[in-house]
């Protein structure tokens, strides 16, 4: 029998909560979905307990509409109050939480005309991703759209030398991608 480079903890009888915090202080309350041990470091994989949200800016370009998605943290703060007037007005509460913005509250059944598939830019090229959308608002004489994921967005941490817990970098989860595909896959 060979022995394994890692150990699987034992799963909880109640689900357990982490929290990721940013350079900001902002928190992000999420429930741990796996975790395991590898060389005496601790690591987890993540599912926020509220939904994350993007932020989509819908422009004109030459008779078509394109979607872009805010990734500026300036343009965000700037959204904000309008993004969460509208989301007000559907029953969600955003949340500016850390990594990214979620809302809490009773999200609707998606519908094939709220769901919007974009082709995201990645270091391994370009990925298809789903999103539902949950709200929409006017800003500066521009429309935006309120989405979230259909894929649930999970966050790879591990506990650091604090015992706080820090998220994985591109480099150590390419570091680590052996362990997890064989401890995914057993």
């Amino acid at each position: 029998m060979s022995s394994s480079p890692f150990s699987q903890d034992q799963p909880p009888s109640s689900p357990e909560i982490k929290v990721l915090v940013d350079e900001k202080a902002r928190s992000l309350y999420c429930y741990v979905e796996q975790s395991f041990k590898s060389k005496g470091v601790q690591y987890y994989l993540l599912l926020p307990i509220d939904s994350p949200i993007s932020i989509i800016l819908w422009e004109e370009d030459k008779d078509e509409e394109q979607a872009i998605l805010i990734e500026d943290e300036a343009d965000i703060e700037r959204l904000l109050p309008e993004a969460e007037a509208s989301l007000a007005e559907e029953d969600l509460i955003l949340k500016p939480t850390s990594f990214t913005l979620t809302v809490s509250g009773e999200l609707p059944e998606p519908e094939d005309d709220d769901i919007l598939t974009l082709e995201i830019e990645t270091e391994g090229g370009l990925e298809t991703e789903e999103f539902q959308l949950l709200a929409t608002f006017s800003y500066d004489n521009y429309e935006y759209g309120i989405y979230t994921p259909l894929v649930p967005l999970l966050f790879f941490a591990k506990v650091n030398s604090e015992g706080s817990l820090d998220l994985l970098s591109l480099e150590e989860l390419k570091t680590i991608q052996p362990i997890l595909e064989e401890w995914m896959f057993n």
